[in-house]
Formats: structure tokens, C-alpha cells, sequence
């Protein structure tokens, strides 16, 4: 186990992110620890000054909602910074995705343990082809069309939902659900990309829906990993 609740590790860069979302006080291990409010799904100019004085390597904590997270990740990628910065997660929401796909603890106290004594584990980053990342899970509800995981069609047809999720090692994975007289029935496929082609639909990302119906979407699994703070500890 770690240090004693309230203590840091000597000789750690660390810095909490707290968002709007996040509605209680930090947990006992992040009580010392140096606190920067941003907005909830923080912008490019949210984040530039916050990042541009960061030491290298500084772990970030992002205490908000998966969207939240997903907004700090998509600044660290465009500033290149993903090797240079861990990322450590304490969900708003006992049913964070992110936390559900990562293993992470969504107790407060727990994931502010994690959050400092952790280790940073590289995972696939999951990018779209509108300019975003994928960190938890994103669905397009209903929908009518085909959908393929890398070369294998997943999907002709009817589905009442499409459920998409990191994973590793391979990058992405996808699956259909329908639902009729024989119950529900589900085909599921994981690889590097998963592509849609679709009548327009609505698709949710980590929570935040698209702003407009689309009928073509891609995730793909981007050529660097982010670092999550998952590791025992």
C-alpha cells in the first residue's frame, strides 16, 4: 500500500483538475495536493495555461464526469503531451464508463488512493474522424445500416443500439444489439477501427451528444497510447 491517507510521495509532480461536475471534496490522499479549477469539459483555452506551465512529467488528475476526462486527454494529444503527462481519473459518476472499461474504482476514497500511489498504464487512445477521442463508451441509438470492425461486417441491418468501447490490447471494440420476438440477440467484434455507415442517427460520445445526425462515423485506434493511472498500488 501507499503513504497515509494525506500524504504525497516526495518528489512528485501532481496537479488535480477540478471540474464543476465533481461536487464533493477531494478525497484524504489529494488533500495536499495542488488544485486548479476549469470549467466542465474544458476548452483549448481552458487547459493552455494550466498545461504550458506543467513540469515534465506531471501527473494529472481529472476529478469530473467522462466527458470532462475526454476533454483533458483530447488537449494532451494535440499538444503532443501524452507520453509527458499521466492521467489519473476520480469519476463524478458511479456509472462512468471509463471506469467500467478501465477497472477503475469509482469510490472517492479509493480512486484518490489510485489517483497517487498508481501506476501509469499506457492504453489504446481511441480517436474519431471528427476531431475527438473516445475514452469510455459512445452509442448510436437506434440505428439502421452496416458497421464493420476492421474487415469483418458486424452489421447489415436494423440494430437498436451500437455500443462502442476502448479496449486493449487491440484499439476498439463494437457491438450491435437487438432486440425482437426471440429475445435479445448481440454480435460484437473488436480490432483496430470500427466504421459506420448508417441512416442519419444520433451518436453519444462519453456522454455528450454529436451536434448533429450523421451517416458515416469512424473510431480508430490512435498510433500512441494515454497514460492512465490504473496500476495497483
Amino acid at each position: 500500500m501507499g503513504t497515509p491517507y494525506g500524504t504525497l510521495p516526495t518528489a512528485m509532480n501532481l496537479l488535480v483538475l477540478s471540474c464543476p461536475t465533481w461536487t464533493l471534496p477531494l478525497p484524504p490522499a489529494l488533500a495536499d495536493a495542488p488544485r486548479r479549477a476549469v470549467p466542465e469539459r474544458p476548452a483549448r483555452e481552458d487547459l493552455a495555461p494550466v498545461l504550458a506551465g506543467l513540469a515534465d512529467p506531471t501527473r494529472l488528475v481529472v476529478a469530473g464526469t467522462d466527458a470532462d476526462l475526454a476533454a483533458v486527454v483530447l488537449r494532451l494529444l494535440r499538444t503532443e503531451r501524452l507520453a509527458a503527462a499521466p492521467v489519473a481519473y476520480l469519476p463524478a459518476a458511479p456509472d462512468s464508463a471509463v471506469a467500467a472499461v478501465w477497472g477503475l474504482p469509482t469510490d472517492p476514497v479509493e480512486a484518490g488512493e489510485l489517483a497517487v500511489h498508481g501506476e501509469p498504464d499506457p492504453v489504446p487512445l481511441v480517436r474519431d474522424d471528427v476531431g475527438g477521442v473516445l475514452l469510455g463508451r459512445a452509442e448510436l441509438r437506434p440505428m439502421r445500416g452496416t458497421v464493420y470492425c476492421d474487415d469483418t461486417r458486424l452489421l447489415r441491418g436494423q440494430a437498436n443500439r451500437l455500443e462502442v468501447t476502448p479496449s486493449a490490447p487491440e484499439g476498439v471494440t463494437a457491438r450491435a444489439v437487438r432486440i425482437g420476438a426471440l429475445g435479445l440477440r448481440s454480435c460484437a467484434g473488436t480490432g483496430r477501427a470500427v466504421s459506420v455507415g448508417c441512416l442519419s442517427a444520433g451518436v453519444v460520445c462519453d456522454g455528450v451528444p454529436y451536434s448533429r445526425p450523421v451517416t458515416r462515423w469512424t473510431w480508430y485506434r490512435h498510433t500512441e497510447p494515454w497514460r492512465l493511472v490504473r496500476g495497483a498500488w
